[in-house]
């Protein structure tokens, strides 16, 4: 068989403005440090990068937690790693689902052999406490998960009162930041979370390929507890923890640039601070949902209950769905997401997260936008730019 290694070519995807629900546009810097010369997974100099990169972990979930790291994966890794190490065949779990990433929950609970005690709301909505007070009475649940941030529909769940029934009821609280992570506020030690888990593409904006999760000691003495090995070796924390740890035990190799690009990341965010950087998600979501009613569209999900990274924008008659996204991507260099599962084509997901919520990507989608409807006969108003510069 004849192979020409010339048909071939460089990669070179073309400028995008990554407006969509992840991957989050990556920052120079982010990608000359995923670029130094790779090293050995052990080499003295990677292990005090690794050091480096969970007090940097630390710092942005704000915790002391000792198992800070980056899993070496994508955040359904890191939503895996946090149940196969605190699941086991038999635990109640208790699962609160209104979007896709509940769903996905309760199946990895189903798969583990664990009993599930789904607690559902409808897309778009949050979860009522009271419906899980309901759910965990009688039970004695291990765990108690939750989406903190949606990504399917752009609800914010508040965890304060889940926080509490998962304290009353002696669940350890697992929490989905995989989109709410460096985008707005997610004290671990201060919320009383037990597990958290998050990925590096969405407001961290560092390229997909880790999972920073964390766990407290509660969680790492019930992972000390089990009565079964860890179902998953790969994912198993017992030994990971050891190569992260002071043994700097074996366990597998590292993606090492990976993690030069996430300590990057991390760093970025440091030097912006915390507290600067949540008012900017913010206000950058507060002038786009400005422009989008402004237009005569509104929003899936209702004021005081949105995240400010994930914007979920309903589609008025007469759009084509897959016509406007094509039109954004090939006429303005622009990805923005459809809507998953039951809303498909009722939903445009536009996502505004770490280096892409800029004031500037802002106006460049609601003009664009507004071309595009207008072109499809689409009746709205155009104020969306007047209304997004009022807000700034």
């Amino acid at each position: 068989m004849s192979f020409d290694a010339n048909n071939f070519r460089d990669v070179d995807p073309g400028e995008r403005v990554l407006m969509g629900p992840g991957p989050s546009d990556v920052p120079v810097r982010v990608l000359r440090a995923m670029s130094a010369p790779c090293i050995g997974h052990l080499d003295p100099v990677f292990l005090s990068i690794m050091d480096e990169t969970q007090r940097l972990l630390r710092f942005l979930f704000q915790t002391e937690n000792a198992l800070t790291i980056p899993v070496s994966g994508t955040g359904s890794a890191g939503m895996e790693t946090c149940f196969v190490n605190l699941v086991e065949p038999g635990d109640e779990v208790v699962v609160c689902v209104n979007g896709v990433f509940g769903t996905r929950m309760s199946d990895i609970v189903n798969r583990l052999g664990g009993k599930l005690i789904r607690v559902d709301a409808e897309w778009g909505k949050t979860i009522d406490p009271d419906a899980v007070r309901q759910a965990v009475k009688g039970k004695h649940p291990k765990v108690l998960a939750v989406v903190h941030a949606e990504t399917s529909t752009g609800v914010c769940q508040p965890l304060g009162d889940l926080c509490t029934i998962a304290k009353e009821s002696g669940a350890l609280f697992l929490v989905d930041m995989v989109t709410s992570l460096a985008g707005m506020e997610v004290g671990l030690d201060r919320m009383g979370i037990d597990a958290a888990y998050s990925g590096t593409q969405k407001c961290i904006s560092c390229p997909p390929g880790l999972s920073p999760i964390s766990f407290s000691a509660a969680a790492m003495e019930a992972l000390k507890n089990r009565k079964s090995p860890v179902a998953s070796w790969y994912l198993d924390m017992s030994m990971v923890s050891s190569y992260w740890g002071a043994d700097r035990k074996y366990h597998h190799t590292a993606p090492i640039n990976m993690i030069y690009a996430l300590r990057e990341a991390l760093r970025i965010i440091a030097e912006e601070g915390l507290e600067a950087r949540f008012a900017r998600h913010l206000l950058n979501h507060r002038a786009l949902v400005a422009g989008i009613e402004a237009m005569g569209l509104s929003m899936l999900v209702a004021e005081g209950e949105r995240l400010p990274m994930l914007n979920a924008i309903r589609i008025p008659e007469g759009a084509d769905d897959l016509k406007v996204r094509k039109a954004l991507l090939n006429d303005f260099g622009m990805e923005i997401g459809g809507g998953l599962g039951a809303l498909a084509g009722k939903i445009w997901r536009v996502g505004l997260m770490g280096h892409t919520s800029r004031r500037r990507n802002v106006f460049l989608f609601l003009s664009a936008l507004e071309t595009i409807l207008k072109a499809q006969a689409v009746d709205v108003r155009p104020v969306a730019l007047e209304a997004a510069s009022s807000i700034y």
